[in-house]
């Protein structure tokens, strides 16, 4: 649990969907999306429109990670091996991926759980594809349910404020 006041995204870690350590705190200073997703679900065709916004604003600094897990109805791949090939073949992703990661109960990620107690309850992932977006110094600056379409004009605007903040 995280309970200090210099406590911010930066103090977390991934594993890539290869097994490569992505550490938050290598982003300091640039704007994070972080995305729990499933390759299974009625949502999954968000997929394409994170790419249109790792497109847009990769330039601009914008990390996209995208967390998928199983947590949420069941709707994930097996393996890391075939949660890559789906995304790649069928989206042809090139943000970040996470291995399959729990989010939800004990063995959850804290990322998460950081989230909840940052923004609440209802902040924390009720489905699959829920976003936070992550400001330049590693706070949350908003989350969004799985609803909000990723290239959706509140999403873009909330980005391009935080990439215009200094």
């Amino acid at each position: 649990m995280v309970n200090d006041a210099s406590a911010n995204a930066y103090k977390f870690n991934f594993k890539s969907v290869d097994g490569e350590l992505i550490k938050l705190s290598d982003f300091k200073g640039k704007p994070m999306l972080v995305i729990n997703t499933a390759s299974l679900c009625g949502f999954t065709n968000q997929y394409a429109d994170i790419e249109v916004l790792h497109k847009r604003y990769k330039k601009d600094g914008l990390i996209i990670l995208a967390v998928p897990s199983n947590d949420f109805g069941n709707q994930e791949l097996s393996t890391n091996e075939k949660v890559k090939e789906f995304c790649t073949t069928n989206f042809d992703i090139t943000f970040l991926l996470t291995e399959i990661t729990d989010i939800k109960g004990n063995n959850g990620h804290g990322f998460f759980k950081w989230i909840k107690e940052e923004a609440g309850f209802l902040a924390f992932p009720k489905w699959n594809f829920y976003k936070y977006l992550i400001n330049k110094n590693g706070e949350l600056d908003s989350w969004y349910a799985s609803t909000t379409k990723p290239d959706s004009n509140k999403i873009n605007q909330k980005i391009r404020k935080i990439i215009a903040d200094k």
